[in-house]
């Protein structure tokens, strides 16, 4: 894709996000994803089996996806070069998901400054997948700041990094990644071995991008705050705290996130009532606090226009 479609499909990603009227491909993967779950699962017996059926499936549809979507694309501009830019633009635009993200943030948002705990803890339990009934106010701050880096990396900065490496089929066969790792891809008694292979998948897709996350706000906030020593901070936090985290990526962008605002993130989780310790990242710095995710908000948007011309500038220039 040229660099002038990525822009547009991150433009058009701003301004209207993940209409639920329209129909995205990610929805549709996920139908598949749980359609081939129920399948394979009646039809597989024993460990091997669910393994050898999880690495099909997690080699698969990110396969089917990229020839697919490189098909459609083909075919549209086939027709017509306006036509296959305008198919470019729009599929480009379903792999990023800034705008949704920045949807679902400000719904905890709004509730937690004005008080309303109840509501607060209902719309982040859109967002992350641990018990938040009673979740204090920091602790919700902390699981939305925590989603906040986390999803810069694998909803917006690598999608972004795909498109600029291989166009669209390459961005969405990345998002039948991501997508199969959040449905299947658990350490639970159902997917230890069906979701083996989709889970260390997207630790590998995840590698590059997570850490490019992290630099991307390192640098966002040295734009915002130039003269400000939270940037070094958040740099030492990378470096000493990153590869605390469970996941071999997501620590990276959860760092510089506590880093720079100086907050305390990781801790106790529960899930289905069942506690899980995950170690602390900045172990030194103070609890979140509400007003902590609008900063983290603002460090996602600079490090999406940021994202965003660097990957328009690879596009160009190869």
């Amino acid at each position: 894709m040229t660099a002038g479609e990525l822009v547009l499909a991150a433009v058009l990603d701003a301004l209207i996000g993940d209409p639920r009227r329209i129909p995205h491909p990610v929805r549709l993967m996920g139908r598949c994803i749980a359609w081939c779950d129920a399948f394979l699962h009646e039809r597989c017996r024993g460990s091997k089996g669910l393994l050898l059926a999880g690495i099909g499936l997690a080699v698969g549809l990110p396969a089917c996806v990229f020839g697919v979507s490189a098909g459609l694309i083909g075919l549209a501009q086939r027709l017509d070069s306006l036509l296959g830019s305008v198919v470019t633009v729009w599929l480009a635009s379903t792999t990023l998901a800034a705008r949704d993200l920045w949807d679902h943030v400000r719904a905890v948002e709004r509730p937690l400054l004005a008080g309303d705990l109840p509501a607060a803890r209902q719309a982040v339990g859109m967002i992350v997948g641990r018990d938040t009934a009673h979740l204090s106010d920091s602790e919700i701050s902390r699981a939305t700041v925590e989603t906040i880096a986390e999803s810069t990396a694998d909803g917006i900065i690598a999608p972004l990094f795909y498109l600029a490496l291989g166009g669209v089929p390459l961005a969405l066969a990345y998002k039948a990644i991501n997508t199969l790792d959040s449905m299947v891809g658990h350490r639970d008694e159902r997917y230890i071995e069906f979701g083996w292979a989709s889970a260390r998948l997207d630790d590998v897709a995840n590698w590059i991008p997570a850490r490019i996350t992290a630099g991307l706000l390192l640098l966002s906030a040295a734009v915002i705050a130039p003269r400000s020593h939270h940037v070094g901070r958040g740099w030492r936090v990378v470096q000493r705290d990153g590869g605390n985290h469970p996941s071999p990526n997501s620590g990276r962008p959860e760092a510089a996130m506590a880093g720079l605002l100086g907050v305390r993130l990781g801790g106790i989780n529960f899930y289905e009532g069942i506690p899980e310790e995950r170690p602390l990242l900045h172990p030194e710095g103070r609890a979140p606090e509400p007003g902590d995710i609008v900063a983290a908000l603002r460090l996602m948007i600079m490090a999406t226009l940021l994202g965003v011309a660097v990957a328009a500038g690879w596009t160009w220039l190869i």
